[in-house]
């Protein structure tokens, strides 16, 4: 289940269970004669409910879904407001369920603000009407229940991030895997396109890979491809971005970087890594393609299709190679000049 899936379920049910919880409220007010509690959760029953429709109309963007800030608040000014207005016995009873359901919905910073903003409320309330040392228990168990829930929210956040970290990092390298690359580069193309700017790709194969992993091992081939992306890093600028692919591969994007700058960088490449001694393989060399979006340029497979291209025709030409292919249908030619 994706993570946007996955809340979309748990706003769905919040909201569901919250509506549930506030309208049987809402029933026993309205036997018992609290017409004015009974129109307050009716009310809040009804935003509750609009936050349940608004949650499956914005399905697919929960991530980023912003209604239900408005939601949450809506619905604590109204809590707020009663217990100012009305006064109703037991509000911290209300008040408990609500900081949880802030938690729950909201990102973790705007529950946090919107659940203190509620328990300061709360706070002055009870020192106006109730015994100081009433008003700082229950204080003071809101308060904790705040910081429980907090703590927990941030856990799962935590969480969530890691797994995400992990499913998109290569575990030996650290780089990005193949899984978050098409998504990154069509990414790039479409700011490439709406901003008009340069766009270019290089693919990187370690030479005689295959002879490398024989010699030295798995582990040893592990270690060159670990020292190669370090090396990698540190030759990219800010705002490239490093995947690492299958035997042996890497692919880098570079934003804002015509022909001419995709030319500079590769070369740079290949020489600071035929110029290095790497440990226990010893002496490496590397074969690239690359190229720069053209105009007619609009999915990924365009510029993969001819990255792999000019990636193969440098490895035609031997090791220690690369080769620059352009679009728009005219011929490559070589790197070096």
């Amino acid at each position: 289940m994706t993570e946007t899936r996955l809340r979309t379920f748990t706003h769905l049910a919040g909201y569901t269970l919250a509506s549930l919880f506030i309208a049987s409220l809402a029933i026993q007010n309205l036997r018992y004669g609290f017409y004015d509690l009974f129109f307050l959760a009716a009310g809040m029953t009804l935003l509750t409910l609009g936050g349940a429709g608004y949650t499956a109309v914005s399905r697919r963007h929960q991530l980023s879904a912003r209604g239900h800030l408005f939601i949450l608040a809506a619905l604590n000014s109204c809590l707020v407001a009663a217990m100012f207005g009305l006064s109703p016995p037991g509000i911290s009873h209300w008040v408990m369920p609500m900081i949880v359901f802030n938690l729950l919905i909201l990102p973790l910073r705007q529950g946090l603000i919107l659940s203190l903003i509620v328990l300061i409320a709360l706070a002055g309330f009870l020192l106006a009407t109730a015994s100081p040392l009433q008003a700082t228990t229950v204080s003071a168990g809101v308060l904790a229940l705040i910081i429980v829930a907090a703590l927990y929210t941030w856990h799962y956040d935590h969480m969530a991030q890691s797994a995400e970290d992990l499913a998109i990092t290569d575990p030996v390298t650290g780089a990005h895997n193949a899984r978050f690359l098409d998504e990154t580069l069509q990414k790039e193309i479409s700011r490439a396109i709406v901003m008009d700017h340069c766009l270019s790709v290089i693919t990187l194969a370690v030479d005689y890979a295959d002879e490398v992993e024989d010699l030295h091992g798995k582990d040893g081939m592990q270690q060159l491809l670990r020292v190669l992306t370090q090396h990698l890093f540190g030759v990219i600028r800010a705002g490239d971005t490093l995947y690492t692919l299958e035997n042996g591969q890497f692919y880098l994007i570079l934003p804002f970087t015509p022909e001419e700058g995709v030319r500079v960088i590769a070369e740079r490449i290949r020489r600071t890594i035929a110029e290095e001694r790497w440990p226990i393989v010893g002496k490496v060399t590397v074969s690239m393609g690359c190229t720069t979006r053209a105009s007619e340029d609009r999915r990924t497979q365009d510029l993969h299709r001819r990255v792999r291209a000019a990636l193969h025709e440098a490895q035609k030409r031997g090791a220690d190679s690369a080769w620059y292919s352009k679009g728009e249908h005219s011929k490559g030619d070589a790197v070096e000049s």
